[in-house]
């Protein structure tokens, strides 16, 4: 692989399994490129986290930590990652260490010319009982509700071209922003390829959103995000006027102001 390529990992409370995240990382990436870095977004982690990245940046000099005073949930930090990046790829996956980052070369390789986007969907999820059925069911809400036509939505092992936010912008704080991501990665027209990749049972902390207390704020999210952008069609409405011969382009931000939108969505489906 020549081109270059951005790897963070959105962290909150993660001390048991960040280190070996960021070790294993660099070891797989330095074999693909030679132009790389590593990002962790310590979001706010009350743990020790951030004692053991700052401990790591004294051996690993492609680290990078960005730290959020506060925490500012999922959707926040994956915005911080995005924004840091600044390779001509960029991949994240999530800090807890249940997938392996060493499945990068999967993702890679199924990232051709005609691909914007690799998304990995889990080949078994391994979780608690109650996240499984949760999970299942806020996949397929989701799926109709967004009109996504992909195996997984929650499976956060992605990797794409940098210049894809040159046209999205993402706002979400919570975890539906990956719902947000896909829905606009679909109608910028991106062109999506789908890998297997692995799922492992969490070894250390809990997780932040598949859990039964947070099903209601997670569909008042769900519910005010598809009235933006399926009811509203606000983000494809600015990509319509964006294309217009009178559309004046305007600086990308780090997360996208969107000019306009190349493409063709992905044939796969779930």
């Amino acid at each position: 692989m020549s081109a270059s390529i951005s790897v963070f990992f959105p962290a909150y409370n993660d001390a048991g399994t960040i280190a070996s995240l960021v070790v294993v990382t660099d070891m797989t990436v330095r074999e693909l490129t030679d132009d790389y870095e590593i990002i962790v977004v310590n979001d706010g982690s009350p743990d020790h986290t951030g004692e053991i990245l700052a401990d790591l940046q004294t051996r690993y000099p492609r680290l990078r930590v960005i730290t959020h005073p506060k925490n500012r949930g999922y959707g926040g930090a994956l915005r911080s990652g995005f924004s840091a990046a600044s390779k001509e790829l960029v991949f994240y996956t999530d800090g807890d260490a249940q997938y392996d980052p060493r499945e990068i070369t999967r993702l890679v390789a199924a990232l051709t010319p005609d691909v914007d986007m690799v998304n990995g969907y889990k080949i078994e999820r391994h979780d608690p009982l109650n996240r499984v059925i949760i999970g299942r069911v806020y996949h397929h809400v989701v799926k109709t509700m967004f009109r996504l036509r992909m195996r997984d939505v929650d499976c956060d092992f992605r990797l794409m071209r940098r210049a894809m936010f040159d046209q999205i912008d993402l706002h979400e704080d919570s975890g539906v922003i990956c719902v947000e991501l896909m829905t606009k990665v679909h109608q910028a027209g991106f062109r999506i390829a789908e890998v297997p990749v692995h799922h492992y049972h969490r070894a250390y902390g809990r997780s932040q959103f598949f859990n039964f207390p947070r099903v209601a704020r997670v569909g008042r999210d769900l519910l005010r995000l598809w009235w933006q952008l399926i009811w509203r069609d606000e983000f494809r409405r600015r990509l319509a006027a964006s294309r217009a011969p009178s559309a004046v382009g305007r600086p990308p931000s780090a997360v996208g102001d969107p000019p306009s939108a190349v493409g063709n969505q992905s044939p796969s489906a779930g």
